[in-house]
């Protein structure tokens, strides 16, 4: 195995282990969530579910989804499936909800950071999107635009997980507005140099 891809791997479980733990952080927070975790709590909100259960099961069922794209998953798609889910949960088990606002604020902003931060090193090793990524890209293949297919996927997860109780708040927005900014940012400050140029979509993945 060459160092190059040890690298590679390294950094893309060190970011999905870092973008479950901001997940984690920003529901500690209690201001809002991201459009995708506001899905996933209010699923939680209706089955009792543990979190990581179903942010994992959503990314297996949104998997699914890309066969009749004819999308292939790489390393790092299927390790987003299971990686994510675990470190939020593990997180949440260890976190407690701080009562102060300010505290709850600067929750949120160190979270929304590392996110930036988790995307940066997971889509920067370059193997392979997550899966809500890819099912925005495979849609966009398919001619439509990505700009529409990735605010029309935002719009109706946030509006399905409003729907089933999920948090949705000044977080909600903040993270809407600093991610793109952030990602921009740090995708090629953390691109490992040598690895096929990545695919760049929504954080999530998760």
């Amino acid at each position: 195995m060459s160092t190059n891809l040890v690298r590679r791997l390294l950094n893309l479980h060190i970011g999905l282990v870092l973008f479950g733990i901001s997940v984690a952080l920003m529901i500690r927070a209690d201001l809002g969530l991201a459009s995708w975790d506001v899905l996933h709590q209010g699923i939680v909100e209706r089955t009792g579910l543990p979190f990581g259960w179903v942010v994992n099961g959503v990314a297996v069922l949104v998997l699914l989804l890309w066969w009749p794209l004819r999308q292939r998953p790489g390393i790092g798609t299927v390790a987003n499936v299971i990686v994510v889910g675990l470190a939020a949960d593990a997180t949440l088990a260890v976190t407690p909800r701080p009562d102060a606002l300010v505290v709850r604020a600067g929750l949120l902003a160190g979270a929304i950071l590392l996110n930036g931060v988790a995307t940066g090193l997971y889509v920067g090793a370059g193997l392979g999107p997550g899966p809500r990524d890819g099912l925005m890209t495979g849609l966009a293949a398919r001619g439509h635009s990505i700009r529409v297919m990735r605010t029309c996927i935002e719009v109706a997860v946030l509006g399905v997980g409003w729907l089933l109780g999920g948090s949705v708040g000044v977080g909600t927005l903040a993270y809407a507005i600093a991610i793109g900014p952030l990602v921009h940012y740090l995708i090629p400050k953390l691109t490992v140099p040598s690895a096929r140029k990545p695919e760049v979509g929504q954080p999530c993945p998760a």
